[in-house]
């Protein structure tokens, strides 16, 4: 490393991809090499460019979500780092990532974050602390609410998704309520949300 911390950006929300540009920018040190609003893309082109020190990407994002960018990512460059930036305050597993910070995080915690994984190889999640190793793991649905889950963002009503599956409206309404309440949502909008954060959909 010549001295300059060079860091690649990914974000579906321009505007907050381009404030995220603009403040590292201003840091001395730290050189932005790339921005990126879609993974997909982003993964195509960092196969044909430096990669960056540190990568620093959302997990909700559409064509392909932060959990499948970060696996291919790591598979191809397991030497880069990964910041995760999410909406989401709960702490939930993701495998290969150093760094994780809500999206209301103060400049100077993401300023020292960055400079803790790339210049000292630790591992730090804000307001947790160390991270020996972080994984991905959706156990906290059961295969039969995936499906429901699958099903209710394709539209399906209860009376069809009861049809399809070979049970009873009542089963699908009991299912539908354990699904919201694990996923501490209020309707399908926050459902489709978590579970494209958790990997279930992909959109």
């Amino acid at each position: 490393m010549n001295g300059t911390i060079t860091i690649g950006l990914i974000d579906d929300h321009k505007m907050f991809l381009e404030g995220l540009e603009a403040i590292l920018h201003s840091v001395n040190g730290f050189q932005v090499v790339f921005t990126y609003d879609n993974a997909k893309i982003a993964l195509e082109n960092i196969r044909k460019q430096t990669i960056p020190d540190v990568i620093i990407t959302d997990i909700s994002m559409p064509n392909m979500n932060g959990i499948e960018f970060i696996k291919a990512l790591k598979k191809e460059f397991p030497e880069v780092k990964i910041i995760v930036l999410s909406m989401f305050s709960e702490i939930h597993t993701i495998e290969n990532i150093d760094g994780y910070l809500t999206k209301d995080f103060d400049k100077e915690i993401l300023f020292q974050l960055i400079k803790d994984i790339v210049l000292h190889h630790k591992k730090m999640q804000h307001n947790i602390g160390n991270l020996s190793k972080i994984e991905f793991n959706k156990s906290i649905l059961s295969k039969r609410e995936i499906e429901i889950i699958q099903l209710i963002a394709e539209e399906y009503t209860t009376d069809e998704i009861a049809e399809k599956l070979f049970i009873s409206k009542g089963t699908v309404e009991t299912h539908r309520k354990n699904i919201f309440y694990k996923l501490q949502v209020k309707n399908i909008a926050g459902l489709t949300k978590k579970a494209i954060y958790y990997g279930v959909l992909s959109h």
